[in-house]
């Protein structure tokens, strides 16, 4: 006979077997070719990484079969888009061996510690800002050609340019800075250009600055080359949360002045991707209402090669939030046309109940955990390797497509 906490445990287990840890999103357009091809790895054009300091951590094993296992299945040029972790964790995707790449960032992450001395309640900028930069300096050495020379990644790094007071960082002036920027993009987002531009370090395939990914008409935008010069420092930039971490100045090639992390102005990339694919497809149409006039003959122009230049974005949350000043400004989380073309993964909230905390990794753990790093650390650890559930749902899907199971983004 079973006893009741054997029976418990049974139930418990089944329980946690059929909750399903994957939500999946698309925009109508995206939902369109969904329903049409499914989703193959030859769809792709681009690839999102948002910021979100530890949160970016539960990505790790769909960013280790989505690199290692299904992308490298087709051959075409891909962007990588990122800010903040999401920057580092694209720049990771061009390494040769990603899969290592990504292990190595969650294991020094996760590991990541910042003594305090007597009497400080957390470590100041400029020791948190000194040692994240060693760690990227180690991470990457004399690996740079990997990432800048890859053969079908372009990366495009982003970062929060300050104009006006925070052109430079200084104390009580760049505070100043940030309570006038909060209170004009209240106002409306373009209203923070004035204080903080988007600058786009981009590497990719061949010579020459590769083409963004995106229509960059909604905000201020410059973008630059991301060499060998300048990259520690870009990526730096784009990690660096503003009061947290020291601003980075006087990039290589780039505007002078103050550089923050790429969430500041663009939180979770809230884009216009599909500004780009329109434009493709309506030069597409018309160069085939050509032929097909000279021919006179009208065949299907989506033929079954068709590639369709999706965006994949491994998220974690559905709403794709634009700036990190609009975290709390519900009424721009929502969807808009700017990502009628993406298919974004998430977890399933009430299955993030069931992580340590009921919650997600945050930066809040680390006032939470205080000195106890290994109680943090055990936290991370369980966390992550709860989310191969994500990576095996999504691998499973790709088998058996079915729309039934994708919500409208």
């Amino acid at each position: 006979m079973i006893g009741p906490n054997k029976c418990l445990a049974a139930v418990l287990r089944t329980l946690s077997t059929e909750m399903k840890a994957l939500q999946i999103y698309a925009g109508p357009k995206a939902m369109a070719h969904l329903g049409r091809y499914g989703l193959r790895p030859q769809d792709v054009s681009t690839m999102a990484a948002a910021a979100g300091g530890p949160k970016g951590l539960i990505l790790g094993p769909l960013d280790r079969f989505i690199f290692g296992q299904w992308l490298p299945q087709s051959s075409q040029a891909v962007h990588l888009v990122g800010a903040s972790i999401g920057a580092w964790r694209m720049a990771s995707a061009c390494l040769n061996d990603p899969v290592a790449a990504f292990e190595r960032l969650e294991r020094e992450y996760i590991g990541q510690h910042y003594d305090l001395l007597p009497g400080e309640k957390r470590p100041p900028a400029s020791r948190v800002s000194a040692l994240f930069g060693a760690n990227l300096q180690a991470f990457y050495d004399g690996r740079l050609a990997e990432v800048l020379q890859h053969p079908r990644y372009a990366l495009h790094v982003l970062t929060s340019h300050g104009r006006g007071l925070l052109s430079r960082e200084r104390h009580g002036l760049t505070a100043l800075g940030y309570v006038g920027a909060f209170l004009s993009n209240l106002l409306a987002r373009r209203a923070l250009g004035p204080w903080l531009e988007r600058v786009v370090f981009s590497s990719g395939p061949g010579t020459g600055l590769p083409d963004l990914p995106f229509v960059a008409h909604d905000y201020p935008t410059q973008q630059v080359a991301l060499t060998e010069a300048n990259f520690q420092a870009a990526l730096q930039a784009s990690c660096s949360i503003p009061f947290v971490l020291q601003a980075v100045h006087d990039i290589a090639d780039a505007p002078a002045g103050a550089y923050w992390d790429g969430g500041v102005t663009d939180y979770h990339l809230h884009l216009d991707y599909a500004g780009v694919q329109n434009a493709l497809d309506s030069r597409a149409t018309q160069a085939y209402s050509i032929i097909a006039t000279e021919q006179n003959h009208i065949k299907d122009a989506r033929a079954s090669d068709h590639t369709a230049g999706l965006v994949l974005y491994p998220h974690f949350q559905r709403s794709v939030v634009p700036g990190w000043l609009d975290k709390h400004l519900s009424w721009r989380h929502g969807s808009t046309p700017f990502l009628d073309i993406m298919v974004l993964l998430a977890p399933n909230p009430d299955w993030v109940k069931t992580l340590p905390n009921g919650k997600l990794p945050d930066r809040g753990d680390f006032m939470h955990y205080g000195a106890d790093l290994i109680a943090r650390m055990n936290a991370w650890n369980a966390a992550v390797s709860a989310c191969h559930q994500l990576a095996d749902e999504f691998a499973a899907w790709l088998e058996q497509p079915d729309l039934s199971k994708v919500r409208l983004l």
